[in-house]
C-alpha cells in the first residue's frame, strides 16, 4: 500500500514538472546573400517531448578587427550638478565614484582651479568596473568631451582591456 502510494506521487510530480516551452517552427532568411546566406536552419524531433533546434549562417565577410564600437552609454552629465550634490543619476555618480579619491574635483562648481586626476590605480577601476558593475571582457574607449561655459575645452580618450 506504501509502495503504490509513493509511486502514484511520483507520476502526478513527473506530470505537473513539465516543460512549457517547445520548438514548433523555425524560419530562417538572409537579408543580405552577399553577406551572409543560411547554410542550415530547422526543428529535429527527436521524440514526441525532445526537439532541438539547428541553424548555421555563413558569413562571406568576416570583420578584421572590431575596433572600439560604442555599446553601453552616450550620456552627457553636468559635474557641477554632481559635485553639489543635485545629480540623482545613478550613471554620473558611478563615473565620478572613478575619479572622486584621486581627483582635486572636490567641491561644488565654480572650480577655479586646475582638473587634477592623479594616480588612478588599476587596481581600483578594476574592481569598481568588474564587481560593482560586471562589463563583458573586450578592448573599450572611454571618450570624454570636456566643456566649460559652452566652449569644448578637452577630449580625453582612455583605451582599457578587461580579460
Amino acid at each position: 500500500m506504501r509502495v503504490s502510494l509513493v509511486l502514484f506521487w511520483m507520476a502526478f510530480l513527473v506530470l505537473k514538472i513539465s516543460c512549457k516551452f517547445e520548438f514548433t517552427n523555425v524560419k530562417c532568411t538572409s537579408s543580405d546573400e552577399k553577406f551572409a546566406s543560411i547554410e542550415y536552419c530547422y526543428l529535429k524531433s527527436v521524440s514526441r517531448s525532445y526537439k532541438y533546434l539547428s541553424v548555421k549562417v555563413k558569413f562571406f565577410k568576416k570583420p578584421r578587427y572590431n575596433g572600439y564600437r560604442p555599446f553601453m552609454f552616450n550620456v552627457t552629465m553636468d559635474f557641477c550638478r554632481v559635485l553639489g550634490g543635485a545629480n540623482q543619476n545613478p550613471f554620473a555618480n558611478y563615473a565620478y565614484g572613478f575619479i572622486k579619491n584621486n581627483t582635486n574635483m572636490n567641491h561644488s562648481c565654480p572650480l577655479n582651479h586646475d582638473v587634477i586626476v592623479e594616480k588612478l590605480d588599476t587596481n581600483f577601476v578594476n574592481n569598481h568596473v568588474t564587481k560593482v558593475l560586471p562589463i563583458p571582457e573586450v578592448d573599450y574607449l572611454l571618450e570624454t568631451h570636456w566643456n566649460c561655459y559652452d566652449i569644448d575645452t578637452a577630449l580625453v580618450k582612455s583605451y582599457a582591456t578587461i580579460s
